[in-house]
């Protein structure tokens, strides 16, 4: 729902107009027009979509309660433009707004650099999806926002026009956001609530009561695949539900891996930006991450949930999420027995065992290489591990390279150093997302250690690389890896 703010049917219309009316005449507002019997339009700024051949996203943003988080929708909008020119947005909503504004999500993006125009289309039902007008607003938008309110009626959309044209948005290149009821729109599995909105008590006590429903096959954004969102997630206590919506993607088969991650956002603020290479970075409040890896042990209706050893990373301002290359350690686990869930669900110690996975091996903050490892898409993962990190490895040929990928935030600095053994020379090399060499290290002779720093003037990911100059063999490189 959207914070301080109800909606209103249809029967508003005459209202909106006026009001628009009113603002058009100060130059602020064109005029809105009734598309359709149950569509409302209300368009602020330029009265013509910009024109481009080309955009640099998707980017993706995902709010915690209805409002628009002007920290992620600046960082999307830069994202979409590639930092020149500005962008169309267009507001989703299923009910008109009161208050003082009509248009309180388009009155945020309004105020951001790169915004030409913002439309809100008040969408009431399933046969709105195919009203002409709101598709054409939807289709010439680079960035579309769904408002909070009742995700059911933007489930209904599946199947209409619209549906297809989000999903153009998407393709080439813009972007798609929410809050609240336009966070759970966004996710692979849409926790829909058409029959009512559960509780964790409820959902907890039988995962298949009447008010826990899913919609598929809705959106299914790059790098986002076998998601469930959830919103205002520590105030109302939602990660008992969370867990269960988890273990019922993962019991009826909801998802395409056998896994499923609730993605938790908290309301006052917080936040999730999503860029195109699948990195989320936080801001505002809390955000927790709730992977399902496995069967419940027990998912029946009728009966309470059993599932043990959910696997909950917890986000905090700046902290990111790689769901492209999903971390294997950094979580803390809580179990549900009978409905009954752990104590302590927002906290808990982090493992930092990492078993080998997402390549490599290692326990604590080590990890080993694993071939292949010759390249930016075989990179060993060390995203999940705790720093101060060691990764350690050998130059097993004259033409070997190892590259490991990891994190940053904007204004993070990494520094690698490198300790070489005598049985050959190798340098060291720190990349981008693309990657493209940001700097190096190239110390001549065997035995040489390499050692650099970057300071990441963007959230993403980046590559530590290093490289056989001459010589190659069995003995053991060290490199230790800080964040600062």
């Amino acid at each position: 729902m959207r914070p301080a703010l109800s909606r209103l049917g249809s029967a508003r219309s005459a209202t909106l107009l006026a009001l628009a009316l009113t603002a058009a005449g100060a130059g602020a507002v064109a005029a809105p027009q009734a598309a359709h019997a149950s569509v409302t339009r209300i368009r602020l700024g330029g009265s013509s979509d910009v024109s481009r051949t080309s955009w640099s996203g998707p980017a993706f943003t995902f709010n915690g309660d209805g409002a628009v988080v002007p920290a992620t929708a600046a960082k999307a909008i830069a994202a979409i433009t590639g930092g020149s020119g500005s962008i169309d947005v267009t507001v989703l909503a299923d009910s008109a707004a009161t208050g003082s504004s009509q248009t309180p999500e388009c009155d945020v993006f309004m105020g951001l650099s790169g915004v030409n125009s913002c439309t809100t289309d008040v969408v009431t039902s399933a046969a709105d999806g195919n009203n002409a007008q709101v598709n054409t607003d939807v289709r010439n938008a680079e960035f579309v926002y769904f408002a909070g309110g009742n995700q059911c009626v933007y489930a209904s959309w599946k199947g209409t026009s619209l549906q297809s044209s989000v999903q153009s948005v998407i393709a080439k290149g813009g972007g798609s956001g929410g809050g609240s009821a336009g966070h759970h729109i966004n996710s692979a599995v849409v926790y829909d609530a058409c029959t009512a909105s559960t509780d964790s008590a409820t959902a907890l006590a039988d995962p298949y009561d009447s008010s826990v429903t899913f919609t598929t096959g809705m959106f299914a954004w790059p790098n986002y695949a076998d998601t469930i969102n959830d919103s205002h997630f520590v105030t109302r206590d939602r990660m008992g539900r969370t867990m269960a919506f988890v273990a019922r993607a993962v019991k009826d088969g909801l998802t395409t891996s056998g896994k499923a991650w609730g993605v938790g956002v908290e309301q006052g603020g917080g936040s999730l930006f999503l860029d195109k290479n699948g990195l989320a970075t936080l801001s505002g409040s809390d955000a927790y991450v709730v992977l399902g890896d496995h069967q419940p042990e027990q998912a029946v209706s009728g009966r309470p949930l059993t599932y043990s050893n959910f696997k909950i990373w917890h986000l905090t301002a700046g902290q990111t999420f790689d769901f492209k290359n999903r971390p294997s350690c950094g979580y803390y686990t809580r179990s549900v027995s009978n409905g009954t869930p752990d104590a302590n669900l927002y906290s808990g110690a982090p493992v930092t065992d990492c078993g080998g996975g997402g390549g490599g091996t290692g326990t604590g903050s080590s990890r080993t290489e694993t071939e292949p490892n010759d390249s930016t898409g075989t990179a060993n993962d060390i995203t999940g591990l705790s720093y101060p990190a060691t990764v350690t490895g050998s130059m097993k040929s004259g033409s070997d390279r190892d590259y490991y990928r990891l994190s940053l935030t904007s204004g993070q600095t990494a520094t690698v150093t490198c300790t070489i053994p005598a049985a050959y020379d190798a340098d060291l090399y720190f990349m981008n997302a693309g990657g493209s060499t940001l700097t190096r290290s190239v110390n001549n002779g065997k035995g040489a250690g390499e050692s650099l720093s970057w300071t990441a003037t963007s959230s993403g990911t980046y590559y530590a690389d290093l490289e056989a100059y001459s010589g190659s063999g069995s003995a053991t490189y060290s490199c230790g890896i800080t964040k600062s």
